[in-house]
């Protein structure tokens, strides 16, 4: 049998894993991300943080907006973190779908502002502009099938167009021009090896972006701090994993300007533990430098659709990755 367990990183400086985490912009404002932003810079945890470049809120838009760029005291906020060493980047130009136009006035808005190009794009969920996204960020026929017909169900926005040549949200190519590394799955496990050893790869079915990677999904505080339990920390050592935590800070983790208790404590035993703790494009500019630039082989790239696709219809962690993540998918039926 194949041996597919996950590739042992060379970590630079005696460091034996990596954890970061992209902190999407949902709801953020100057107030409620500045405390775990403080704790994070005292632990030494420097790690990402997405913005909106563009202000406006669509009133049918089913988004959860918060400050952007546009607003004064929340700009110093985030160059100020970005003076700490934290990583700005993008979650699309704004918190509902914008055109080619748009987009592009937003990546200017972001350079002039923030001092260079954003590095990294993480899909903001429903936006029509997403790269990708939706349905298209599935192989598998049969799962775009099923896929589709639960955004049916559960009335979900069209699909996203971002990719699409002759959409009005078209930007395919500017995302290839200006992006280096674009998000793309997230899976439920600490460990993002375990379901995507080939980080960061390059996709020929989705060529407008350069290099994709995965993420560990935590949305809110709750699912964060389930994520850091110790024994998960140690387990991620013992592996010499990396983390890519996808989450949004502002969910959660900061209550009457106070980080919660037990994300303190989770984050303080991690720091205190010999990991890599860097943005993420870093993270991943280290991993193309030991690999170089790779193509996801199809194998990998097919369990990673059923592995996700999984995940959102509520298989259970242990089953997903204790088993599945090792090419066991088809002990479950799964091909």
């Amino acid at each position: 049998m194949t041996d597919r367990r996950p590739l042992r990183i060379p970590f630079p400086e005696g460091k034996t894993f990596a954890f970061t985490i992209i902190d999407d912009t949902d709801c953020s404002n100057s107030e409620n991300i500045r405390p775990i932003y403080e704790l994070l810079r005292r632990l030494g945890l420097r790690t990402t943080k997405t913005v909106w470049p563009l202000s406006g809120h669509d009133a049918k838009d089913p988004n959860q907006p918060g400050q952007t760029l546009a607003d004064p005291e929340y700009l110093e906020l985030v160059r100020q973190l970005q003076q700490w060493g934290f990583e700005i980047t993008i979650h699309n130009a704004r918190s509902y779908s914008s055109t080619r136009e748009d987009i592009l006035d937003g990546l200017s808005k972001f350079k002039a502002l923030i001092g260079h190009s954003p590095r990294i794009h993480a899909n903001h969920r429903f936006n029509r502009d997403d790269l990708y996204w939706g349905c298209a960020r599935l192989d598998s026929k049969v799962l775009r099938c099923l896929y589709g017909a639960l955004r049916i169900l559960n009335r979900l926005p069209a699909e996203s167009d971002g990719h699409r040549q002759g959409s009005p949200y078209f930007w395919g190519d500017i995302c290839h021009e200006n992006v280096c590394y674009v998000r793309g799955f997230s899976f439920p496990a600490l460990n993002v090896l375990k379901a995507n050893p080939t980080i960061p790869y390059y996709d020929p079915r989705r060529p407008y972006v350069r290099m994709w990677f995965s993420a560990c999904e935590a949305p809110n505080v709750e699912a964060f701090n389930r994520l850091l339990q110790p024994e998960n920390q140690e387990a991620l050592e013992r592996e010499g994993g990396i983390s890519i935590v996808a989450t949004h800070l502002a969910s959660g983790f900061v209550e009457n300007g106070k980080v919660n208790a037990e994300t303190e404590r989770l984050l303080t035993q991690l720091a205190s533990r010999p990991g890599l703790f860097i943005p993420v494009s870093e993270l991943l500019d280290h991993l193309l430098n030991v690999f170089g630039s790779r193509t996801i082989p199809s194998a990998e790239r097919r369990r990673m659709d059923w592995l996700w696709f999984a995940s959102r219809i509520g298989f259970s962690r242990r089953l997903l990755f204790e088993h599945a993540a090792h090419s066991r998918l088809s002990g479950l039926g799964i091909p």
